[in-house]
C-alpha cells in the first residue's frame, strides 16, 4: 500500500520509567517494534530527537518542519507519520500544517501511556496512523488518536491522561480508523500554504513569542513586562468572546506601536472569537490592532504568530500573513499599507 517515513521526536509514546517518573528514552525504531504495521505498507525510521514534548523549543520544531521537507522530497515516499509528546503536539502538527503543500498526508500521533505499558495506546495509534497515511491524500496535516481522525488546525489536547486525548472542540473530527479503513467524513478548509522559513539558524536567533492569560483583577503588567523582554509577538488569551480591559487595551496599543505583533484568543473550550462588547472588550482589542484568532486557541494561535514572524521583516506584511494563516479576510485599506496598519493605527491611540 505504500512507503511510509516514521520520525520519531520522543514523548510518552518513547517514554520508560525513569526512578522518580516517566521520561523519552526509546529511539524510533524501539518504538515502531511495538506496533502492528498494516499489510504493505513498508516503515523508515528517522530517529529526529527524543524529548519530552513540553521541553520542545521553536529550533526543535523548525527542525521536524525540516525533516518532513525532506522526506516528501523523495518522490517515492507516500506518506509520513511523526510519533510526538501529547503536551505540544497540536502546536507542532499546526506548523507543518501551515506549510504543507503536498497532496501525500502527514500523521501525527502519540501515546498517553508509556512505552512499555502492557495496555499501552501507542501500538494502536502507530498503526492507525501508518494506515492513515498509507491511504488518504489531499487532507493536510493530520492527528490520528483513539481511532479518531483530526485536522491539526483546531486540534487541541482536550483529555490530560485519557485515552481520547484530541478533539477540535469547535468543528467535527475529519474521520474514524478501525476494522482496517479510514473513514473520511469530510475535507478540511485550509489556506494555501506558507512557504518554507528561510535562511534562518535554528540554533539562536529566533523570534520570541509570549502567551498572557487575561483573568479577575488581570492588568498589563505581563503584557508589557514581553514585550520589554523583546516578545516580538504576544498571543492574548482573553475571557468571554475575546475580552479584557481598558488598560489592556491601551497595552495592546502600545505593543503594536512598537512593531509587536499580538493576536486575541479566548480561555473558553469552543467557540470563536468574536467583536461583541466594548469598555476592554474585543471590539476595542481589535481596533488596537489585536488581530482575533477565530477559534484557534493559544498554543496554535502561537504558531501561527511565529510563522508570520519568520515569513516577513515588516510588521503591516506581518500582520498580512497572520491573517492568511488565520484563513481570516486581508486587512481593509490594504493598498495603503502603512497608513492604515493597525500598527499606525495603535501608535496615533498611544499618543492620544
Amino acid at each position: 500500500m505504500g512507503r511510509i517515513v516514521v520520525i520519531s521526536t520522543g514523548g510518552t509514546i518513547a517514554s520508560r520509567w525513569q526512578g522518580s517518573g516517566f521520561a523519552a528514552a526509546a529511539g524510533g525504531r524501539e518504538v515502531m517494534a511495538t506496533a502492528p504495521v498494516p499489510e504493505g505498507v513498508t516503515v523508515e525510521v528517522v530517529d529526529l530527537f527524543s524529548v519530552n514534548s513540553p521541553r520542545l523549543t521553536t529550533a526543535h520544531q523548525l527542525t521536524l518542519l525540516r525533516a518532513v521537507h525532506k522526506a516528501l522530497g523523495d518522490p517515492g515516499v507516500d506518506g509520513v507519520v511523526v510519533t510526538h509528546g501529547t503536551d505540544t503536539l497540536e502546536e507542532s502538527a499546526f506548523l507543518v500544517d501551515l506549510h504543507h503543500d503536498d497532496p501525500r498526508p502527514v500523521v501525527f500521533t502519540g501515546a498517553q501511556l508509556p512505552l512499555d505499558a502492557e495496555d499501552g495506546d501507542g501500538p494502536r495509534n502507530l498503526h492507525d496512523a501508518l494506515l492513515t497515511a498509507a491511504r488518504t491524500r489531499g487532507l493536510g496535516v493530520l492527528v490520528a488518536f483513539d481511532g479518531k481522525l483530526h485536522a491539526a488546525r483546531g486540534a487541541v489536547k482536550t483529555q490530560t491522561v485519557a485515552a481520547d486525548a484530541f478533539a477540535d472542540p469547535s468543528g467535527p473530527r475529519i474521520g474514524a480508523i478501525g476494522f482496517g479503513k479510514v473513514s473520511v467524513l469530510r475535507h478540511p478548509q485550509r489556506p494555501a500554504p506558507l512557504p518554507l522559513p528561510a535562511g534562518l539558524d535554528v540554533r539562536g536567533g529566533l523570534p520570541r513569542v509570549d502567551m498572557v492569560m487575561h483573568h479577575a483583577d488581570g492588568d498589563p503588567l505581563l503584557l508589557n513586562a514581553a514585550v520589554d523582554a523583546g516578545a516580538q509577538g504576544v498571543v492574548l488569551v482573553a475571557t468571554g468572546a475575546g475580552n479584557a480591559t481598558p488598560e489592556t487595551v491601551e497595552a495592546v496599543a502600545a505593543a503594536r506601536s512598537r512593531g509587536v505583533l499580538v493576536a486575541l484568543t479566548t480561555r473558553v473550550h469552543s467557540g470563536p472569537v468574536t467583536e461583541m462588547y466594548t469598555h476592554g472588550g474585543a471590539v476595542d482589542l481589535v481596533a488596537a490592532g489585536a488581530v482575533p484568532t477565530g477559534t484557534l486557541r493559544a498554543g496554535q494561535a502561537r504558531i501561527a504568530v511565529l510563522s508570520a514572524l519568520l515569513a516577513a521583516p515588516e510588521p503591516y506584511e506581518r500582520e498580512r500573513v497572520l491573517r492568511h494563516a488565520l484563513a481570516l479576510p486581508a486587512a481593509e485599506n490594504a493598498e495603503n499599507a502603512e497608513a492604515a496598519s493597525p500598527t499606525a493605527e495603535a501608535a496615533a491611540l498611544v499618543r492620544a
